[in-house]
Parts: C-alpha cells; structure tokens; sequence
C-alpha cells in the first residue's frame, strides 16, 4: 500500500488516484482529471440569455466563461440542450444530435467548446438514455405503424388489460405521477395500444432490448465527442432496466408519497439488466480513447443510492461508469452523525473498487442548500428529506440556511473526489418557493394537479445586476423594453447578483471563491481525526484539518486535536481562535 492509501473505518483503502486514470483503456496516467475536479451545472434554459428573448442560450454561456474560470470551475455540464418540445424542459429530447433553436446552433456549440478549452474548461453534457421525447421521428414512426411492426419495437408497446383494452398492460406507476402507461389515440378516435413511459405520456420508454437503440445511442456517443465533448452525464440510470414480461409491481408502502411510489418498483427499479448497458457504452469509450490519445473522457451516473448504498460502488466498477453521484449529502438532515456516516459509506464502499466520489450538495431536482438547510426541522431525521420530489412545509430561515451551507459547502470542497456545483448556489439563491401557479412548468406540478409544487423554484433564472433590468441582467438586449424572463424573478434578486456580492468581501460568492481557490492545495489523503465530541465532524486531508460544528453552540476544541494548527478558512464572518468552533461553522486548520 502506498502513502497516499489510508484506512478509513473499516481497513478499506481510501482510493485518492487510481493507478490507472482509465480502467480497461490501456493508458497510464497519474490522476484522471475527473476525479479531483470542481464541474458546474449549468441550466441552460436559466444561465444566461444572450439575444432577449428570455431565454438563457449557449452563446450566453460562452459570455460567462471568465466569471465561471473565477470561480474556479474546471467543467461544466451542460443540461440537455437538443432540440425538444420542451414539456419537461429538455429531458423530453427530440433529436440527439442537433442543438435546441431557443438555444441556439452546432455553431454555437462548437465555440462554446473551443472558448471553454482556451480557458481549462472542459464541457459534459447530460445524456437522457431512458426514453425520448414523443416528438422523437421514431415515435412518431411508431404511432403510424401497425401493431408488431419494427418500428414500435424500439419502444414498449403493448395491448391493455380489461374486456376492450381498457386498462394498462401493469400497475406500474409513473415518476411524475399518474400510471406509467399512456393509450394511443387511433384516428378514428379509438383507443389503441398502450406505451410505457416511466415519466409522463410525452416522454416514452426506449426497449433496450432492440439492438437499434443500442446502435443509435453509440453513434451518438460519438457524435458528441467529436464535436470535443469530454463526458456525459447520464440521466435517470436506475429505470432504464426492465423485468421480461413487466408483471404487476408489488403494492407500494401505504404512507408513500405520491411522486416516491415507483421506487419501490423491483421491476423497473435498479433491474440488473440495465448494467449490460453501462458495461458497453465504457467500451465504445474506451474504444475511443483508444483512438484519441489526446483525450479523457467522463461518465457519471445519476442513480440515487442513498437508501441502498451498498448500489453505489455496482455504478462505478471500473468496466462500467467512472463516477455515480453520491446525493447522500445533499439528502442528509443536519445531524453530525448523518453526515459522518454518509461520508464513512460513500468513501468505504467506492474505495473498494478504486473509485472517487461524485458530490454535490444541489441539482435541478432539488430544493437549494439555503432553503432546505434554514427549515426549522432540518436537523429532524424524521420529517426532513432533503429531496425535492417529497416536501416538507416547515418554515424556512433564509439566514440561518446560509450559514448552515457555507459549513456544508466548505466540509464536501474538502473531501476526496469530484465537487458538482449548482448555477446559482455560489450566490446563496434560495428556493422560490411562491412562484404564481400560472407560471409554473415542472410536469411534476401539472401531473399532481397541483398536489406538489414542482422543481420550478430552483431554476429561476440567475441574477447578474443589481437592478431589475434586463431580468437582473440575465438578458442582454440592446435598446427597446427589457424582456421578462421565461420564469418570473423575485423582485428581491438583486441582492443575490453576481455584480453586488462581487463588491462584498462577506458574500456567498466571496465564500465559493475563497473555498475553492484553498480545495486547490489540499492533496493529502483523507483519514478520520479522533474527536469524540457529538456535535462535530473531524477529518484529516493531509496537514489540514477540517472540523465542522453541526450544532448551534460554539463548541472549544481539544487541544489533542488543535495543537498548534492555524486557521486557513473559517465560514464564521466572527473571528474566532483555532480551539474555538462557532455553531453551525466548518473550519480548515492547518
């Protein structure tokens, strides 16, 4: 074992380089650069807008890259951007190899890729493999074609159950809500067969079965790598396996959640079957690097682990994904044990096959950091979830859950592996939470008649300038009246603009810079300091020390654990001494 390998808990080496960057490909490289990096999520359709029509667009990222290189962000990943109906806002694709026209064109993208390489900014872009968008020209093709033809085989079509049909083919319900089948509508107007879609109706399931998709998704892997993408990450892994058959699924527990009830789905669930799929797009990449010895490319997968964790690793075999995202902390309540806990899991089940994490703290999906963590119950293991999908209507203290994130942000900067930012948390942007519902998009919102609000409230568009102008300067217009945004900002969002906390030295902004320009010297391995204190969170990271204070009493540090160490960074505005840890704080000691 060498010195960079340290046991964590149980003996298992916590694996801080691999000894080869690229399982299976044959190249020897020190330390892939994906497993250290600080990647941002850009929503596109939210970023920012270059032409005023509302809209955030990919010229408008390229006219943002000096601030996201400030930032000191060293990918981005790109929400999907193809061309798409836009019922759920991309993740329902039309075509997977063309830009979406509100965001503009390959052109578009082909510079914002070049720009981004002349800056160190590598691109990712988000794959949706599980199904399309109804809009698909297959789909369309399959809606034309009679039952049994080759064309509906690319897809889950079957006839219903019941005297005429009349019923779904199973009990399978939907992520969004509703069932998890949709009937044809045949021109006469009869009802014909049924299709499965996991989401919702415009969104049908692709048969992974048919060696068509498996060739498209191929040529498609490679069409965006030639354009100089650097990885994908890969949306709704864990439904794209399904049980020969599809027979009923087991009833879900009584008290489940509207939008949670799939889950519990073993037919569709985290099948097995979906493996063969990761296992051979690894292979078409490394095939590819084979060829391109320039290049070093990413998956991560999105699969959320955090109930099952011993799933975690199965993602991230070195013949299948290079990372799966560790959600465990954005999930967790604000509890010291529940945070000590994620991190001895997450790294102990990965460092068994030589993996790094994938963290992140905020997504699409997700009510923000700032407005979860400021719920009066978020350190309340039994009514607080963090997800966005199940809600709680706890009140929320917006200055409380800043201070909270700021410690949160700076223990997971600290940690070995891969940081996943969120546009927008660099400013403490809170969850909207009164958005009218007129102006409300999420599927989730319609397909529950209103029952869940959505995920709308954290893809309000970014704030840039003080003033309401230009949507906070989301748009750039010329002259003329200043655009609204496609989603209605706060009339208090200026004070979250990136030009106002630029100016102050105690910003969130202020904070992300400090944090992350500091994460660039932390190279030493992780190892579990001895703290017995039940309040706190110790680790080491070579000759720093990271401690975070979960508990709203300052807390005095030993000082078998202090020593003489200095502070580096502090998320207390208050000056305080090594030995002495504010609540609700995260230090760095050296």
């Amino acid at each position: 074992m060498s010195s960079a390998d340290k046991s964590v808990g149980t003996g298992q080496p916590v694996a801080t380089q691999a000894p080869n960057g690229r399982a299976g490909s044959g190249k020897s490289v020190a330390v892939a650069w994906w497993r250290n990096a600080v990647v941002y999520q850009v929503y596109v359709r939210s970023f920012s807008d270059s032409n005023g029509d509302g809209i955030g667009d990919i010229p408008g990222i390229t006219s943002r890259l000096e601030y996201l290189q400030q930032l000191g962000v060293e990918a981005l990943w790109l929400t999907p951007c193809y061309p798409s109906p836009q019922f759920d806002h991309g993740y329902d694709v039309a075509d997977y190899f063309d830009i979406e026209p509100d965001y503009g064109t390959l052109a578009d993208f082909d510079s914002l890729v070049a720009n981004a390489r002349e800056r160190g900014i590598k691109i990712l872009m988000d794959v949706v493999p599980n199904h399309c968008s109804s809009h698909h020209a297959w789909f369309v093709e399959a809606l034309s074609s009679p039952v049994g033809s080759a064309a509906r085989e690319r897809f889950y079509f079957r006839d219903g159950r019941g005297p005429n049909g009349d019923e779904p083919p199973n009990n399978w319900l939907a992520v969004f809500g509703g069932p998890a089948w949709s009937r044809e509508l045949r021109a006469d107007g009869s009802g014909g067969q049924w299709y499965l879609q996991t989401f919702t109706p415009w969104q049908p399931d692709f048969n992974w079965s048919n060696p068509e998709i498996i060739d498209y998704f191929d040529r498609m892997l490679r069409f965006w790598f030639d354009r100089g993408v650097e990885g994908f990450r890969v949306d709704a892994v864990t439904v794209l396996g399904k049980e020969p058959g599809l027979p009923d699924a087991p009833p879900p527990p009584p008290d489940s959640a509207e939008t949670d009830a799939w889950s519990r789905n073993p037919y569709t669930v985290f099948h097995p079957s979906a493996h063969d799929v990761w296992r051979h797009w690894r292979v078409v990449i490394n095939d590819y690097e084979a060829t391109h010895p320039d290049r070093e490319l990413v998956t991560v997968s999105e699969a959320y682990t955090s109930e099952r964790p011993e799933l975690l690793a199965e993602y991230v075999g070195g013949d299948q994904f290079h990372q799966s995202f560790a959600f465990d902390l954005m999930l967790a309540p604000w509890i010291a044990d529940s945070y000590r806990a994620v991190v001895a899991d997450v790294i102990e089940s990965l460092a068994a096959v030589n993996a790094t994490p994938a963290w992140t703290m905020n997504n699409h999906d997700t009510q923000r950091i700032v407005t979860r963590l400021g719920r009066s119950n978020a350190a309340d293991p039994n009514s607080f979830t963090g997800n966005n999908l199940v809600y709680v209507d706890a009140p929320v203290d917006v200055a409380v859950g800043t201070r909270r994130a700021k410690a949160a942000i700076a223990t997971a900067a600290a940690l070995p592996g891969t940081i996943y930012l969120y546009f927008g948390e660099e400013l403490g942007l809170p969850e909207v939470l009164d958005l009218p519902a007129h102006a409300r998009q999420d599927p989730i919102f319609s397909r529950t008649d209103g029952r869940e609000i959505g995920r709308d409230g954290c893809r309000v568009p970014m704030s840039w300038a003080p003033t309401p102008a230009d949507s906070f300067g989301f748009s750039t217009i010329d002259s003329g009246e200043a655009p609204a945004a496609w989603m209605p900002q706060p009339s208090d969002w200026g004070q979250y603009s990136v030009q106002t906390e630029a100016q102050d030295p105690q910003s969130m902004l202020w904070w992300y810079r400090t944090v992350f320009s500091n994460r660039r010297h932390l190279d030493g391995p992780f190892e579990w300091a001895e703290c017995d204190q039940e309040s706190l969170v110790a680790f080491n990271r070579g000759d720093v020390l990271i401690v975070l204070n979960i508990g709203p009493d300052a807390v005095t540090l030993p000082s078998t654990l202090v020593g003489t160490r200095q502070v580096v960074l502090s998320s207390s505005i208050d000056q305080h001494s090594p030995d002495r840890l504010p609540g609700d704080c995260c230090v760095w000691l050296r």
